[in-house]
């Protein structure tokens, strides 16, 4: 999807550039449809979009440098009326998914164009899907895979289609959620000339090496629905840490949480490994709780906070230790459909990772990503912090990867997180005409905006929701305040639209 899990894993046709496609008189009249477009997608009830490629250069920051590669977009055309705005909406880390253009799915910034008569593209970010600047991923090649270098192909795609479609003195508007949030808002901060406004949803603003807060809004959250819920996750927790120390309960914590081969620990960063991945189970649930992902195909939607605290507090299941034990066996086979847990050892996990093939097991964006945290934005989930209910996966497990994968020195991470909150201002953002949709339940709050600045930099906090849930399909269970703030951003977005 577009809003794209950043959980523990830091814990995945025809070629032609732009210029030889949109000719003839398409930018006379770019209502009609280019329906017999071999690469159009075209069912008898769903309206079309399009997919094709645009040339860009690998390294916008060196003049020298012609190497070019193709990228990845598509087009909706559906709602567009002459005089539009155009929508574009920002791929991240991972392939883009078709659901978020097609014309039925509900997704907001969909129905927003609808009423706005917008013009849609959406683009998948380099390096990522199937836009590939370079034969592989090995690290040499990595170097070009930037937040920077992303919006320097935003600014050069929004430039070609202008012109080619003569959108010049059209309204841009730049949406993304996650990462891509806070590309929308940079793209906004960056190329004020290019994009007019920006919803940054869920986007984390502040990049830091140690976010050891991301475990506290998940005690919150849980303690939101139960104040003894995080209590007994920590006491399982406990439990758990001290049980893995002695190698005679390999067995019987491989029978408990229903693993897929019997626990192997062989070094320090193999215990840190198989806590912070049994943490994720209840991680991830949070930060994604009852967000309408089901509409992208995703697993696991309706394992929800309230599901977690449920059976933490089924006392027949004995001690938190065993309920929580459950949970991870429950959430691995009845919610993501999987036979038992699956448990790499750190180095299993390690090979992975180092694998520098696009088709290698990490190359749907885990490699990628984790070489972006290492060398842009930290964002480490750490168990730190003593408020939360964690224990064993702490920073120097999290930098050390780092090392191992890519020989990135903990120096250089430091330097490069730096040079990250210098170039985009953190917190202290510069700019107008962003908005930043966040949820009181999502863990990435906490690198976000949540208040607002000015009356140009308005903040919508939705009490009660998790990741980018303003994005997601609107349906009939979601809470008032959900509906509420897609409306609010609308209204801003329609005031902005009217401004020169």
């Amino acid at each position: 999807g577009c809003c794209y899990s950043l959980t523990a894993v830091i814990f995945a046709c025809l070629c032609f550039a732009c210029d030889g496609f949109f000719t003839g008189n398409i930018h006379r009249n770019i209502e009609r449809q280019i329906s017999n477009d071999v690469q159009g997608h075209k069912d008898e009830d769903k309206p079309v979009f399009q997919q094709h490629w645009i040339s860009q250069k690998l390294d916008h920051f060196n003049g020298a440098d012609s190497r070019a590669w193709k990228q990845k977009f598509l087009v909706t055309e559906t709602y567009y009326r002459t005089g539009g705005p155009v929508f574009l909406m920002i791929g991240g880390e991972g392939p883009i998914n078709n659901q978020w253009m097609s014309t039925d799915s509900g997704s907001t910034w969909l129905t927003y164009a609808k009423k706005l008569g917008a013009l849609c593209f959406l683009l998948e970010h380099r390096f990522y899907g199937d836009s590939h600047p370079t034969v592989d991923l090995r690290t040499e090649n990595l170097q070009f895979l930037s937040s920077q270098q992303a919006l320097a192909d935003l600014a050069h795609f929004r430039t070609v289609m202008a012109k080619q479609l003569g959108l010049t003195n059209s309204k841009w508007v730049a949406f993304g959620g996650s990462y891509p949030g806070a590309l929308a808002a940079w793209s906004r901060l960056k190329y004020p000339n290019l994009i007019h406004a920006a919803v940054a949803s869920s986007a984390p603003l502040h990049a830091t090496v140690n976010f050891s807060e991301y475990l506290e809004v998940v005690w919150r959250a849980l303690a939101a629905e139960n104040p003894k819920c995080p209590l007994l996750v920590k006491k399982a927790f406990d439990t758990l840490n001290e049980l893995i120390k002695d190698p005679k309960n390999y067995e019987n914590i491989t029978k408990d949480f229903n693993l897929c081969s019997r626990l192997q620990i062989q070094s320090e960063k193999d215990r840190a490994y198989i806590l912070d991945s049994l943490a994720d189970s209840i991680m991830s649930t949070v930060q994604y709780n009852n967000d309408n992902r089901a509409f992208e195909s995703a697993l696991g939607t309706n394992c929800t906070i309230k599901t977690v605290c449920g059976v933490m507090s089924e006392e027949s299941l004995g001690e938190p230790y065993y309920r929580f034990a459950a949970f991870v066996a429950l959430r691995t086979t009845t919610y993501l459909l999987q036979p038992c847990f699956k448990d790499p050892t750190y180095s299993a996990n390690l090979q992975d990772l180092r694998n520098t093939s696009y088709s290698g097991p990490a190359s749907g964006g885990e490699r990628q990503w984790l070489y972006q945290t290492c060398t842009e934005f930290g964002y480490f989930q750490t168990s730190d912090s003593p408020n939360q209910p964690f224990s064993g996966f702490g920073l120097q497990y999290h930098v050390e990867q780092c090392l191992d994968i890519f020989n990135i020195s903990t120096k250089t991470l430091y330097a490069g997180v730096d040079q990250t909150n210098e170039n985009y201002g953190s917190y202290d953002i510069r700019a107008t005409r962003i908005v930043f949709p966040n949820g009181s339940i999502d863990p990435w709050h906490a690198l976000g905006i949540t208040s607002s600045i000015s009356d140009d930099l308005p903040a919508i906090f939705i009490k009660g929701t998790a990741h980018c849930a303003n994005m997601y399909p609107a349906r009939a269970e979601d809470i008032p305040q959900l509906n509420l703030a897609r409306e609010h951003i609308f209204q801003i977005l329609q005031k902005w639209l009217k401004e020169k």
